[in-house]
């Protein structure tokens, strides 16, 4: 979605599967037929950066995957996105019938006062309701989700969305479970991804669990993308996660910070590195960053340590070392502080296994 800048805990986060009302899927088949919605002001991203991971899932197979996509739209013909650009569908909503593979859902925004909000278009999700129960599983991008919801199978489930919409997810759909910070959530058959860029890990996740983590790994290496942000990674990474310093050398020490996890990261260390006093370097620390550098760091390993718990099947004392935490102890302690869970629990959650 386009809008000002922009986890499951960590790793692709998978909610509790939800019993479908609707009529039995379309079982996976040697052709994977994609259907992606189209219409006005979707963001291009959304569309064309599945439809890129799809293709290259195939050339990479040698045509084995079998991803076919399509573009459906109100009426055949041509459709501008956000970007000005303009997008040929392949058929009318009214023209789609028949099995389908994976239903892919995009979104648009609509500015009001400055903020973003998600547009319903009605015509969108009379047609999401008639053809999801055709698909043998949904997928909606960035504030897709909302288009999703409004069509009922969000509800009972967890779902995510850009960040800058969740609250009006929530808000709209009360029997909507909204996680804001995942990358995307997996609740059985319905997969909800964050926003822009992070089309590109719903997409790899759908083509890791049809062919595997191997030709994930491929696809995304010709992506030039990192393989993978899990489901569970937050959309904001602790150095994102406030805004610049007004001096720089608090940015190059938040980069030093993440850089370097497992050494002396304590208040006097880095006072020292600064060139600083204690005192006064916590002053600036916090009045640049909103908050304390023993909490900054702290926050900085717990995101480490949920990207190796997701990542890897590395034991907890390995966790623990490599993400500066030290001990076990400390791991669970830090990840009970900061996400309310425990170190096995959350890879339980997050973990998808090759």
């Amino acid at each position: 979605m386009s809008s000002p800048a922009s986890s499951s805990v960590p790793n692709a986060q998978v909610a509790p599967a939800v019993p479908s009302t609707s009529a039995t899927p379309a079982a996976p088949s040697a052709s994977r037929r994609v259907v992606i919605a189209v219409f006005p002001d979707v963001d291009l991203l959304d569309v064309t950066g599945p439809a890129e991971v799809f293709a290259l899932a195939n050339r990479e197979t040698g045509g084995a995957a079998g991803y076919r996509v399509e573009l459906a739209g109100g009426t055949p013909g041509a459709v501008a996105t956000s970007a000005g650009v303009r997008l040929l569908t392949d058929l009318a909503f009214d023209e789609v019938d028949g099995a389908i593979d994976t239903l892919l859902v995009p979104g648009a925004v609509d500015m009001a006062s400055g903020v973003p909000v998600a547009r319903i278009d009605r015509d969108v999700v009379a047609w999401v309701e008639r053809v999801a129960p055709l698909a043998r599983r949904v997928a909606s991008v960035c504030v897709g989700a909302h288009l999703l919801a409004a069509a009922g199978l969000l509800d009972g489930r967890t779902a995510t969305t850009h960040w800058s919409t969740a609250a009006q997810l929530a808000s709209d759909h009360p029997a909507v479970t909204v996680d804001p910070d995942p990358i995307f959530v997996r609740s059985g058959t319905v997969w909800t991804g964050a926003g822009i860029s992070a089309c590109l890990d719903l997409a790899l996740a759908l083509v890791a669990e049809d062919l595997g983590e191997e030709v994930a790994l491929a696809v995304a290496r010709q992506l030039v993308v990192y393989l993978k942000r899990q489901g569970g990674q937050s959309q904001f990474s602790v150095p994102l996660s406030a805004p610049p310093a007004a001096r720089r050398d608090i940015d190059d020490l938040r980069m030093y910070i993440a850089d370097h996890l497992d050494t002396d990261l304590s208040a006097p260390a880095l006072a020292a590195r600064m060139c600083l006093s204690e005192r006064h370097f916590a002053r600036v620390f916090r009045r640049e960053t909103g908050t304390t550098p023993a909490a900054y760091v702290e926050a900085a390993r717990v995101e480490a340590a949920r990207r190796l718990l997701e990542s890897t099947d590395e034991p907890l004392d390995q966790v623990a070392a490599g993400s500066g935490l030290g001990s076990v102890e400390t791991l669970h302690r830090a990840l009970r502080k900061q996400i309310g869970t425990t170190p096995a629990a959350y890879r339980r959650r997050f973990r998808i296994s090759a």
